[in-house]
């Protein structure tokens, strides 16, 4: 039996890079359920909310109207920040670990269409969100829809009545990005 080496290789120390994004929740009401558009690759499973990076001297908001246009193919407007979320991932090819943050605001559809989205993804579409809880690819995603619908709700006055209940799968997404 081959014993292994004690000897450790020495570990290259990755350099941090902080990167922002920002994105959007589409929400729209549909014959008194609530509907969000998510950006799928169902080939891989994925499903998402719509995000990007600004461009020079854009602002967070710019940056989550122009990317959610460009993802979905919806014209939108901005009813209110909900929040961001963090994470961390490694590109060992590039020798950097990126911290990111992405900042997120509840949305309405003003107009466009799912069917005029970018190549970035397969498919846009819109689901209930019930289903959408179900088929979300990472956790802090959907705790991100989770709190637009409850804004949604109790600025309509309808607290409880429009949130979701948990799917009968359990699933509540896979993950943390």
């Amino acid at each position: 039996m081959k014993q292994r080496s004690s000897v450790s290789r020495p570990r290259r120390r990755l350099r941090v890079q902080d990167v922002v994004s920002s994105g959007g929740v589409v929400l729209r009401r549909d014959e008194g359920s609530i509907e969000v558009a998510l950006c799928g690759r169902p080939s891989d499973g994925m499903w998402v909310l719509p995000k990007g990076t600004p461009q020079a001297q854009e602002t967070l908001e710019e940056t989550a109207l122009r990317e959610v246009q460009e993802e979905t193919g919806l014209k939108t407007r901005i009813l209110r920040s909900i929040g961001a979320i963090e994470y961390w991932f490694t590109r060992l090819d590039q020798g950097v670990r990126f911290h990111k943050v992405v900042h997120h605001f509840l949305m309405e559809p003003t107009g466009g269409d799912v069917s005029l989205h970018d190549q970035e993804y397969e498919v846009v579409r819109w689901f209930p969100i019930a289903d959408a809880e179900a088929l979300m690819s990472y956790h802090n995603e959907l705790e991100m829809l989770r709190r637009a619908v409850a804004l949604l709700s109790a600025e309509a006055g309808e607290a409880g009545e429009a949130r979701a209940e948990t799917p009968a799968n359990g699933n509540r997404g896979r993950g943390a990005l």
